[in-house]
């Protein structure tokens, strides 16, 4: 790789490193004194990610590609449950505490989903109709990133409160 093209991939991380305002690993507050979530790095794609969209948010009803919340999407028109782990609920949040990780999970979300190609397993369908799966990345759970991240806890039956 010549230099002049290294300097510019460089210089392009350095700028967006500094436009997700990084400080220590952890992303700092905005202007409002929003903290959104730390950023992890997720695994390369393997050979068995081969799905992939471009999503956006689900703003009502049903979708193609898109985010409802921190654990639900629409796929190519199928509403996808991430069966592994439970997020703060969007619609209604319970408290304003919930309200903001619920908001932040469903961020990340996106993003995580956006980062690349993805698998997904499990065939089990919850009593609201979703598919229920575990979806990957490089054998890595996008849903172990959540509760790494701090905004989804493993999901061990039933709902439990988040305020």
């Amino acid at each position: 790789m010549g230099g002049t093209l290294r300097i510019a991939m460089l210089a392009g991380f350095g700028a967006t490193l500094l436009s997700l305002n990084l400080r220590d690993g952890a992303l700092a507050p905005s202007a409002d004194g929003q903290v959104a979530a730390p950023v992890t790095f997720m695994a390369a794609a393997g050979p068995s990610d081969r799905l992939s969209a471009r999503f956006g948010f689900c703003h009502s009803g049903g979708g193609t590609n898109c985010v409802i919340d921190g654990d639900t999407f629409w796929f190519r028109g199928e509403k996808i449950r991430i069966a592994d782990i439970d997020t703060p609920e969007t619609y209604p949040p319970r408290c304003a505490d919930e309200a903001r990780l619920g908001e932040a999970a469903t961020q990340r979300l996106g993003e995580l989903l956006n980062a690349g190609p993805f698998s997904m397993e499990g065939g089990d369908t919850d009593r609201y109709g979703r598919a229920l799966r575990t979806v990957t990345r490089g054998g890595t759970s996008l849903g172990a990133v959540l509760v790494d991240e701090g905004l989804a806890r493993p999901y061990g039956g039933g709902r439990q409160p988040w305020c």
